[in-house]
């Protein structure tokens, strides 16, 4: 680490004033770091500003990194000032991922200096640090811990993460099945710590995304999903009406620290401030959807589809491969009363081609599936090969990534769906240009809905042809319901739209989840609930659902405060504690997920 320069850093998500652009901490894991994005649907945004103090004045080398997210069109460009000079270098357009731009060299005198960011576009500009240096060095390009080491010290921080306290669980994942497990454990009366990377909870069904949840729709269901007049959902406030819950919004885990096999502690680190903190526990429920630990704690997992044979599953492929569901963007358009110009977004229709059909719009948080501006051809001739209901307005039939790693290539798989949203925009307003000249966007997310990762290998995988057959299991703990649902990418034009989808809706009645799909195979003190529980690929495309995840976040819930009681694991409940663990879920759910006071 003492090759790497000395220096000013200057982190742009801890500006003091973000002004226009948006704090977006999602990619960290893969990039390094949070940063600053010019979100503005083709608008440029207000100035981020800040101020630096030096007591050092002088000439200072200058570097800025940033991300040219379409090589060769640098739609996300910005100017950086410092104290009211704009420096010559335009960041942004360099046809590089993320990178350590030189800037050129400025003055700093003593005491504040003012920076500030200006974007140029509207177009997803994006900076990550600023990095001010009297030497001729760069700072050092990777993510790796000698570099993650460097930034530490630069900004003041710790070496090691700072003791969050101990928690009889540690919840990992806010959205709307942590949430659910989070408030099961506390109105049992656990300790709670409740770790969440966005600065709200709900994930799929938060004010961000805005899905309402299937499934299974219990009593806990009904009460977590009521939201806020702002689309917000209540989770929050449920969850700090607990005196033994604690919520850490805007902390994304990176470490987890074992014993054997054992989790002993996991780590996370506060977007805006860098800061590092570690929690302690006896229990883990991953609900993060992303089967986080199966890196940090080498928890075994599963990926992709399994072959037709290996469990006999009708709607399985033949050969196994790594297809999973992807990442789906949503949106809004509306009519302003005046004429909305939209610039030309060459980047952007290189992606959507010819496509002018907005429809699947999110309404509304919690409303979805709206029709919107669409603009047909005079020769368009159907594809008789696509099914009639690939044309409905459908908010997930705009959906990519099949095929890539949705850890490290999800930036990309997000920024590929805002260009076909863009471009589709674009075709419809340039196609009908007097009918849609006040056409605007209202809404475009910048956080997508998620689709499927890793899901984890318990006890027991539960696979299709047991939720078919209503298996019955002696360790059932709750039930799941809804249909499976199959997305199938490839759509030989337009790769951002399904090819086909599969809705098989069974017999229509639940089915029961074992409590061994619910726990880790190879990690004694990890549960799970929602979509990467133990699952087949074709089950967990039932068992998917934030309704059903919320079933098993109650049963996780139990088992904690079971754990915790008799002092053992959740391998250990099911030997020996099984029947109590059975009679206590049954009366949080006929509770109606209120306080127990068993």
């Amino acid at each position: 680490m003492d090759q790497y320069p000395p220096g000013l850093l200057l982190e742009a998500e801890s500006f003091t004033h973000h002004g226009g652009w948006t704090l977006d901490c999602q990619f960290q894991l893969t990039m390094g770091s949070p940063y600053l994005l010019a979100h503005g649907n083709g608008v440029p945004v207000a100035d981020a500003t800040t101020t630096i103090t030096v007591h050092d004045p002088g000439t200072r080398n200058v570097y800025v990194r940033a991300k040219d997210w379409v090589p060769g069109h640098h739609p996300g460009r910005f100017n950086v000032l410092v104290n009211g000079r704009v420096l010559e270098k335009v960041f942004g357009a360099n046809d590089r991922d993320w990178n350590w731009e030189v800037g050129g060299r400025v003055w700093l005198g003593e005491g504040e200096n003012d920076v500030v960011l200006r974007d140029l576009t509207g177009f997803c500009g994006r900076c990550d640090t600023i990095f001010f240096t009297k030497g001729d060095v760069a700072p050092p390009e990777g993510v790796d811990e000698d570099s993650m080491a460097w930034r530490r010290r630069l900004r003041g921080l710790p070496a090691e993460p700072v003791d969050a306290g101990t928690f009889d669980v540690v919840v990992v994942g806010g959205g709307f099945v942590g949430s659910a497990a989070a408030l099961t454990a506390a109105r049992l009366g656990c300790r709670v710590a409740l770790v969440q990377d966005r600065p709200v909870l709900g994930g799929n069904a938060s004010v961000e995304i805005g899905l309402s949840p299937r499934g299974e729709q219990g009593s806990l269901v009904k009460e977590l999903v009521q939201r806020h007049e702002d689309g917000d959902l209540v989770a929050l406030r449920l969850l700090e009406a607990e005196k033994t819950a604690k919520v850490f919004l805007h902390h994304t885990v990176y470490n987890a620290t074992s014993s054997g096999s054992k989790i002993v502690s996991v780590d996370a680190r506060e977007a805006r401030t860098g800061r590092e903190i570690r929690f302690s526990a006896s229990t883990f429920i991953d609900c993060s959807g992303k089967a986080v630990f199966g890196d940090f704690a080498g928890a075994e997992t599963l990926f992709g589809r399994e072959s037709r044979s290996e469990y006999g599953e009708r709607h399985a492929p033949v050969e196994a491969d790594s297809m999973h569901h992807g990442n789906t963007v949503f949106f809004r358009t509306g009519e302003a009363d005046h004429p909305v110009p939209f610039p030309a977004v060459p980047w952007a229709t290189e992606v959507a081609k010819d496509y002018a059909d907005l429809g699947g719009q999110l309404i509304t948080p919690g409303f979805k599936n709206g029709p919107g501006p669409k603009v047909v051809p005079p020769d368009f001739t159907p594809d008789p090969t696509v099914y009639r209901r690939m044309y409905r307005p459908h908010t997930h039939y705009w959906e990519y990534g099949q095929w890539l790693d949705p850890y490290t290539q999800a930036e990309h798989i997000r920024d590929h769906l805002l260009r076909a949203i863009y471009g589709t925009f674009s075709n419809v307003k340039t196609l009908e240009p007097e009918k849609w000249t006040n056409l605007q966007f209202e809404h475009v997310a910048f956080v997508p809905g998620q689709g499927e990762f890793r899901r984890y290998k318990g006890a027991h995988i539960l696979s299709e042809l047991e939720i078919r057959s209503h298996r019955v299991f002696e360790d059932a703990v709750v039930k799941n319901g809804s249909a499976f649902c199959l997305h199938y990418p490839g759509h030989e034009k337009y790769d951002f739209r399904l090819r086909h989808w599969v809705w098989d809706e069974r017999d229509g009645k639940p089915f029961d989840i074992p409590f061994r799909s619910l726990y880790s195979s190879n990690i004694e003190n990890l549960m799970m609930a929602g979509k990467h529980i133990s699952v087949t690929h074709i089950a967990g495309s039932c068992t998917k659902f934030m309704g059903n995840g919320a079933q098993h976040a109650i049963a996780t819930g139990v088992a904690a405060y079971l754990c915790s009681k008799h002092e053992t694991t959740p391998a250990g409940l099911y030997e020996r504690h099984l029947p109590e663990l059975q009679r206590r879920v049954a009366e949080i759910t006929a509770a109606g997920g209120q306080r127990s006071h068993l």
